[in-house]
């Protein structure tokens, strides 16, 4: 938590607001050319092989590829829904926290598949056909599996609609594609279970290291935006009335930020809305 607060300090001005709508910008363009321009795809994919050898836009373009191809219909409607998802986590946790977790997944599934092809060209041999195939494996479907779960953690007694008929709970919908998602594991070969794994190892990492992060509920965000609505304007003279113990942020740094003293810390300290239930408690 300390080394994630530095970060955070140092490197929050690069934070990229809106992640999800670049991310969802990306399916689109990518279901588009799936579409009108499928031969263009294999140039996409995350080929170890070809990266090797020169064609390096393959470890940006295989977030193009969308997790699902099916009707547009379906398309559309799971696209919103993790849109949905991704901006919620975005403001439960703030802006870098969550680039920090959707990047960190970007990054442990391009890791997943060199290590995959490493190991199986040293063991099969012909490594530009095992390119191919690592290459054709891997997919963001469980990037969006763990906004998904991230999301289900934070929100666990929200009522969604299966089939928008059915209501059930965020959580028992998690239970069940984590038992999917642990027999597609049993079930793989072992190149399968590395990819597996490292998808969603952002999601095992974030959570582990941070096990006293405060489930939220609708009405813990909507008491939040109410009482954001009521905190009053930077005092005049360039006296401030809040500032955050960990970033050093105040009211006149952003006015839409609220403040709140953790009870849990010895002392009188302040923390802004991404630190309030993130920080490390202080103790005398």
């Amino acid at each position: 938590m300390n080394f994630m607060n530095k970060l955070e300090r140092k490197f929050s001005k690069y934070a990229v607001s809106n992640l999800t709508m670049y991310l969802i910008f990306g399916y689109v363009v990518g279901y588009i050319l799936s579409r009108f321009s499928p031969g263009i795809l294999p140039y996409l994919i995350l080929d170890p092989y070809q990266v090797l050898h020169g064609q390096v836009w393959r470890l940006v373009t295989w977030i193009l590829i969308p997790p699902s191809t099916q009707s547009i219909l379906f398309y559309v409607i799971m696209m919103l829904f993790y849109y949905q998802l991704g901006m919620s986590l975005e403001r439960t946790w703030g802006t870098f926290r969550y680039n920090v977790y959707i990047l960190g997944g970007i990054l442990y599934t391009a890791l997943g598949a060199v290590v995959t092809w490493a190991i199986m060209s040293a063991v099969m041999g012909n490594a530009a056909y095992v390119g191919v195939y690592v290459g054709a494996s891997v997919s963001t479907y469980y990037i969006c599996m763990s906004i998904f779960l991230a999301f289900a953690v934070c929100y666990p007694n929200m009522q969604v609609l299966l089939y928008f008929i059915i209501p059930i709970k965020m959580k028992w919908l998690a239970y069940v594609y984590a038992a999917l998602m642990a027999l597609d594991f049993i079930q793989n070969a072992w190149p399968g279970r590395i990819m597996l794994f490292m998808s969603l190892l952002n999601f095992l990492i974030f959570f582990l290291s941070t096990r006293d992060l405060r489930r939220y509920s609708p009405k813990e965000v909507h008491r939040k935006q109410v009482y954001r609505q009521a905190v009053r304007q930077p005092r005049p003279g360039g006296v401030t009335k809040h500032k955050c113990a960990i970033c050093g942020r105040t009211e006149q740094d952003d006015p839409t930020l609220e403040f709140r003293f953790c009870s849990k810390c010895e002392g009188n300290y302040e923390y802004c809305q991404e630190h309030l239930f993130t920080h490390q408690h202080i103790k005398r």
